[in-house]
């Protein structure tokens, strides 16, 4: 009853909070004076055999049709690369320093970057898209993350995936206090678990290479739990931006939800992997990754601002705070704006295509 009250005051909350939309559309005549040249997205960049890509930049460009409906309106997409091994700190600076308009990535470093003062908003969910491991070195007699307890794991802190790591450890009764945490990147981490230097390695998708290699063995995904622990970035905004610029960042967000919805349906599944999912990691890992997991193939990919995010990002927000990350509260109200998310489902007539999820409460 307790959490219905808290998830009915935050919708509550978001009606009577001033977005985007509610500033109003800015007529046709203001639209052309109005309108930026270049908006600046920012994303995780990639270089496989000497060509450059960037986390769903290729799909949303073709599949969402971006370019082309920016290229319309006169505007130009301007790309900035954010390295795999400090994603969050270039992102957040960015945005700080006005440097960048838009951005996708996860769900911590945005809420570390608002508990100084309120700069962006999540205006595109990606959907349950994103798994974290526990792996251990391939002749480990670990099974569980009770084996490791006093033992070296490599974790990199402030990234998305600690959340999850966080909630793994907790519902065993447990706290960062009973591991040795080793704070480094996912690319050091693999390496250390690799040279034995520790004795378990948290990360991501990438634990299946460790798998291929026979240096590691996994032992613990969020496969299996709660779909509020997976990862749930998305297309994040500065305020500015949607203050300045309403009808242009609904124009971004519609061209993010249509590939969203591009992606869900299973007659795109093999494209998806072999055209976009594949620009850092190998098919068969990719593969690996999607399968035999406890969310369906179309909830992954799913936008709505539900019981399954307002529960994760409570938890995000509540755990930035607890474990020291940040010193200030942040406020969900200005964190989530799912206004331009439900405008799109109804330009494109999708308001009943993808189902709110419900969470059970968990062990943590």
């Amino acid at each position: 009853m307790l959490r219905n009250k808290l998830l009915g005051l935050a919708l509550s909350a978001w009606l009577a909070v001033p977005t985007a939309l509610s500033i109003g559309i800015l007529s046709s005549s203001a639209w052309a004076e109005d309108t930026p040249k270049v908006v600046r997205i920012a994303a995780v960049v990639y270089n496989i055999a000497g060509k450059t890509t960037y986390l769903n930049g290729a799909a949303v460009l073709k599949e969402g049709g971006l370019e082309k409906t920016l290229l319309d309106k006169g505007v130009k997409i301007e790309w900035v690369p954010a390295s795999h091994s400090a994603v969050g700190p270039i992102i957040n600076e960015g945005f700080a320093s006005g440097k960048i308009d838009f951005a996708s990535y996860g769900d911590l470093p945005p809420v570390i970057l608002n508990a100084s003062r309120p700069t962006v908003q999540l205006v595109s969910p990606w959907g349950r898209s994103g798994n974290s491991y526990l792996v251990v070195p391939a002749k480990s007699k670990a099974s569980s993350i009770e084996d490791l307890k006093g033992k070296r794991i490599a974790l990199h802190r402030g990234r998305p995936w600690e959340i999850a790591f966080a909630n793994l450890v907790e519902s065993k009764g447990l706290s960062f206090k009973d591991f040795k945490i080793v704070n480094v990147n996912p690319q050091v981490g693999a390496a250390a678990l690799a040279s034995g230097t520790v004795d378990g390695f948290f990360g991501l998708n990438d634990a299946h290479i460790l798998e291929q290699r026979k240096v590691g063995r996994i032992i613990w995904s969020t496969k299996s739990a709660p779909p509020d622990w997976k990862l749930m970035g998305g297309l994040w905004a500065s305020n500015d931006f949607i203050k300045k610029y309403p009808e242009l960042t609904q124009t971004i967000v519609t061209a993010y939800v249509k590939t969203s919805y591009w992606t869900s349906q299973a007659a795109n599944k093999d494209e998806y992997i072999r055209e976009y999912a594949t620009n850092a990691l190998p098919e068969d890992v990719i593969r690996k990754d999607y399968d035999n997991d406890i969310v369906a193939w179309k909830d992954r990919w799913s936008p709505l601002y539900d019981d399954a995010l307002l529960t994760h990002y409570k938890r995000v927000t509540s755990y930035a705070k607890q474990s020291g990350l940040v010193r200030n509260d942040v406020d969900l109200q200005q964190l989530l704006n799912p206004k331009f998310v439900e405008h799109a489902l109804k330009e494109l007539k999708l308001e009943h295509y993808w189902e709110s999820k419900q969470v059970q409460a968990s062990a943590k």
